[in-house]
């Protein structure tokens, strides 16, 4: 009996012995951090920059977009997916960040960016010819490690060199898809190692002869739904009109997290975005205020503590953003009522995961029906 244990303790000593000249070999090799323990990682939390929105990052679940992981939005045309993108660019910016703009549709509005609060003359900017220029450019900025988000807009204007050599009768079977392959399977590695955000923009088209299901979907294949952690489905609802006129000034747009892998996926969330505005940051905090009860609504009035803030919503809205400490007052207490349970900000004022969500403030779906979106 004996024997047999002193056998094992050898045996187990050699493993462990062989085992660490092997690692030893892979470092010198491949570089020291190659292959490690995973309790040996530094860091092991998930670091984030907000979305820009408040109501999103705590759909989000981790207090924003996730760095160094792929994040795809997609929808209708004027949904507000470009907006979303460029709040972010203007969060980054806040904390010293550098952000490249990569505007494949050659759309960008800089007098609507700046609105947004994005700095224009710090913003990378190119507009490329071809998808394959386009993703080499990604490629560079994410490797040079100097860029802290990269977005692409869009997968479907990223058009194969082929395609524009060619001519209009040319048929191209699967180009961009493969291009997207390629690419992403050089991208993820970078992505990951160098904690950039990069958000790809993605817009919808509709299968054929689909009788039953959703008949929508992305272009440019499916390997960015493989490699994305984040997807986000963004969508007009109604409209916003004000005055006896009804001018409309904005729409009410809906927000559903249809995958995520850093948090529970399936929770959706609607918040106004304005014209020559983008997010209504107002509107979040009276309608996030009210459901949590740090704004109490009675009847059409709400208020703020002994603070009357305005009768209906609207008028509640303008009295925030003209009285910028009632304002930073109910954010700090919403943003309080998340961070106790599930979020804490680090030293750079970013969020790190620290527990599990377990947001019952948001709206969350079915299984069945997020399956029916994806």
């Amino acid at each position: 009996m004996a024997n047999v244990k002193e056998k094992d303790v050898a045996k187990g000593s050699g493993k462990e012995k062989a085992l660490e000249e092997t690692l030893k070999k892979l470092e010198k090799q491949f570089g020291k951090g190659s292959i490690m323990k995973l309790g040996e990682r530094p860091e092991q939390k998930i670091s984030v920059v907000s979305s820009g929105s408040i109501g999103l990052d705590i759909a989000l679940g981790v207090g924003g977009y996730p760095k160094g992981r792929i994040t795809e939005i997609y929808g209708p045309e004027s949904s507000g997916k470009t907006t979303l993108a460029l709040h972010a660019i203007a969060e980054v910016q806040k904390q010293g960040g550098t952000a490249a703009f990569i505007d494949a549709e050659h759309a960008l509005d800089p007098v609507y960016a700046e609105k947004l609060g994005v700095n224009i003359d710090e913003l990378l900017l190119s507009q490329p010819d071809t998808g394959e220029e386009a993703l080499e450019i990604a490629e560079a900025l994410v490797r040079s490690s100097a860029v802290e988000i990269v977005v692409i807009d869009s997968v479907a204007a990223l058009v194969p060199k082929a395609e524009i050599e060619g001519d209009m009768g040319d048929s191209h079977m699967a180009v961009q898809a493969r291009l997207m392959g390629k690419a992403l399977r050089k991208l993820s590695g970078a992505i990951s190692k160098n904690g950039v955000i990069a958000i790809f923009l993605n817009q919808l088209r509709e299968k054929v002869g689909i009788t039953y299901g959703n008949p929508e979907t992305t272009p440019g294949g499916r390997a960015l739904k493989f490699y994305s952690t984040v997807r986000l489905e963004v969508r007009r609802s109604t409209p916003l009109k004000q005055g006896k006129d009804s001018v409309v000034i904005g729409n009410k747009t809906t927000v559903k997290v249809v995958k995520n892998k850093v948090a529970p996926p399936f929770k959706k969330i609607e918040f106004d975005i304005l014209y020559g505005e983008g997010v209504s940051i107002e509107g979040e905090f009276i309608d996030i205020g009210s459901e949590l009860e740090i704004i109490q609504k009675s009847g059409a009035w709400y208020s703020y503590k002994e603070e009357r803030l305005g009768q209906g919503r609207d008028n509640a809205k303008q009295f925030l953003k003209e009285n910028e400490h009632i304002r930073i007052a109910v954010q700090k207490e919403i943003k309080d009522h998340y961070s106790q349970k599930e979020q804490t900000p680090d030293s750079k004022g970013e969020i790190v995961v620290t527990k599990e969500n377990d947001d019952t403030n948001i709206i969350e779906e079915t299984e069945s029906a997020a399956l029916e979106v994806i």
